[in-house]
């Protein structure tokens, strides 16, 4: 039996993700504590922490880290279809922008796209999917990150345990 990204029986296979397809992958409201946590371990930068400083900058406020949002992303991608699919792992990131700053606050929403697949040559049993994420500010009606990347899924035909 295939497992999902996180350990359940797997529900959405390979096969299912059809060119054109999306996932709705909901919202999120981005919390200022958690936000200026993150900055201050991993991108301890001016305008993720310093209030006035950040206020006299180009943003206006303090903004959140673009690798925080990228990891809110990667939480709603988990909830909405890994925790679902037969994911084996993801060969890797192509693409990712940061179209617009994000801040405290803000409600994030999640689309994700399948853009192309194909069996994987040298793993029988997977197939390659290359998907495009988005999140938006609903708040201020924007994209503020667009990415492309590739996953790994399990087929139906081939267990695994």
């Amino acid at each position: 039996m295939w497992r999902s990204g996180t350990g359940e029986t797997a529900t959405i296979f390979y096969e299912d993700f059809t060119i054109g397809r999306e996932f709705d992958l909901g919202s999120t409201t981005v919390d200022d504590t958690e936000m200026r946590g993150f900055a201050g371990r991993f991108d301890p930068q001016w305008y993720h922490l310093d209030d006035e400083l950040a206020a006299a900058g180009s943003f206006g406020a303090v903004t959140a880290s673009g690798w925080f949002t990228a990891s809110l992303f990667m939480r709603m991608y988990t909830d909405a279809v890994l925790s679902r699919a037969a994911a084996d792992a993801s060969p890797g990131l192509e693409e990712l922008r940061w179209l617009a700053p994000v801040y405290a606050g803000d409600e994030l929403t999640g689309r994700l796209t399948v853009l192309d697949r194909s069996p994987s040559q040298s793993r029988p049993g997977l197939g390659t999917v290359k998907l495009s994420g988005v999140l938006a500010a609903a708040n201020r009606e924007t994209a503020v990150l667009s990415m492309r990347f590739r996953g790994w899924f399990g087929m139906r035909g081939p267990q695994r345990t």
